[in-house]
């Protein structure tokens, strides 16, 4: 899964749901949403990267946006947690950000996407 850097919210006609940084998504009912947009309150406030990793765990296949104070610096983490989109911060270089994501090719621990590590792979 690649993320894919957006530069200005939507509301899209899909059927999306945003959600605070504090709901507890293992409650959520996920039945016939396309979209759940994660709030980054402050770059500094990671509980929507738990949000995103545990809504992957339970099956969710559709689009997991963050938005709110979103740095270039944070989105390989959020792929890797499970976000499949991120509108960044106006001050963020999308194009930087884009090069950022392709700077490792493997991780050799698993992942939201990626839950098997490299190590336990076969060949």
């Amino acid at each position: 899964m690649s993320l894919q850097i957006i530069t200005q919210h939507t509301t899209d006609g899909v059927n999306a749901r945003a959600l605070a940084n504090d709901v507890d998504v293992q409650t959520l009912d996920l039945e016939g949403l396309e979209r759940i947009d994660l709030n980054f309150p402050k770059f500094t406030d990671g509980r929507a990267f738990s949000q995103a990793f545990v809504l992957r765990r339970r099956g969710f296949g559709g689009d997991i946006r963050a938005h709110g104070d979103v740095l270039i610096d944070q989105l390989l983490q959020m792929q890797r947690s499970g976000f499949s989109s991120a509108v960044l911060r106006d001050d963020q270089d999308a194009a930087h950000g884009e090069k950022l994501l392709t700077h490792y090719k493997a991780f050799y621990q698993g992942d939201a996407v990626q839950p098997v590590p490299n190590f336990a792979q076969v060949a």
